[in-house]
């Protein structure tokens, strides 16, 4: 019954599908025709281009955004630590960034650590926040999220989780409700990706800890975006069960918050031009 469900929500043509969490690259991973078409086999609408950890030349996916402005928003990077990041943020958002990806640890050098947090809210960009569990349930970084109420931070892979998950190192149910606590700021929102994040092999994964639902009951469907992590999640469930797996997982959802999960929260906090 739900496996039908959730192929009838993602080919409905009034339920618009958002990826709000991709790589491409030519220097690693895969080009954006890659991309593209992954999307229209999974009636993908629209994606997030979230730049790699590896570099902070953001001239490919900005030119991926150029070619197709309706369907790619970007999340460029920029190096925190140097004393330009901060007019670098500028030239990136004036080439077409919509918005930047953090660290939860990354600081500005000099008299405002917050400088970069603070001039992605001046240009009203969204902030992909990576890293750690541990570093996104520190009361400095609490301080921050405080500090800048109108600054967007998306909370990247449910706190961390996915990158720990990796490294065999999932955080206790406590841990995560630590990070669940910073919904609490309503500039604060969540990803959540696939399941292959945090469930062990093989696909179908059997035990799934709770960890959607406990983000659904902190921060609500409008303030949840699902974002496949392509294309490392091809070495996971892949990118198709990623999507339809993963709202087979959300029962607890209404068929309009799914639509908000899934795409309207994404649509809320990107400019598809």
């Amino acid at each position: 019954m739900i496996n039908r469900i959730s192929r009838e929500l993602t080919s409905e043509a009034n339920m618009i599908i958002v990826d709000c969490h991709v790589h491409v690259a030519l220097h690693m991973y895969e080009p954006v025709e890659m991309l593209l078409t992954q999307m229209q086999y999974n009636n993908v609408e629209k994606t997030v281009l979230v730049q790699s950890s590896t570099t902070t030349d953001n001239s490919y996916i900005i030119e991926c955004k150029q070619r197709f402005p309706t369907r790619l928003a970007v999340v460029c990077r920029v190096d925190e630590e140097s004393s330009t990041a901060v007019d670098d943020l500028q030239r990136w958002h004036e080439a077409g960034a919509d918005s930047i990806r953090l660290r939860n640890f990354n600081r500005s050098p000099g008299a405002d650590p917050l400088a970069i947090w603070r001039k992605a809210g001046e240009l009203g960009m969204p902030v992909s926040a990576g890293g750690k569990v541990e570093g996104f349930i520190t009361n400095e970084f609490a301080n921050l999220v405080e500090t800048l109420p109108n600054l967007k931070i998306v909370i990247e892979h449910l706190g961390g989780i996915g990158s720990n998950a990796v490294h065999d190192a999932k955080p206790t149910k406590e841990q995560f409700q630590k990070v669940l606590d910073l919904s609490r700021f309503p500039n604060t929102y969540i990803k959540i990706h696939g399941m292959g994040e945090f469930c062990d092999p093989p696909f179908p994964y059997q035990d799934i800890p709770p960890y959607l639902e406990m983000a659904y009951d902190a921060f609500g469907a409008q303030r949840m975006a699902w974002g496949s992590d392509y294309p490392p999640v091809l070495m996971r469930e892949g990118y198709r069960n990623s999507l339809q797996f993963t709202m087979e997982q959300m029962p607890f959802c209404s068929k309009e918050e799914l639509e908000w999960v899934f795409g309207k929260t994404a649509l809320s906090l990107w400019n598809f031009s």
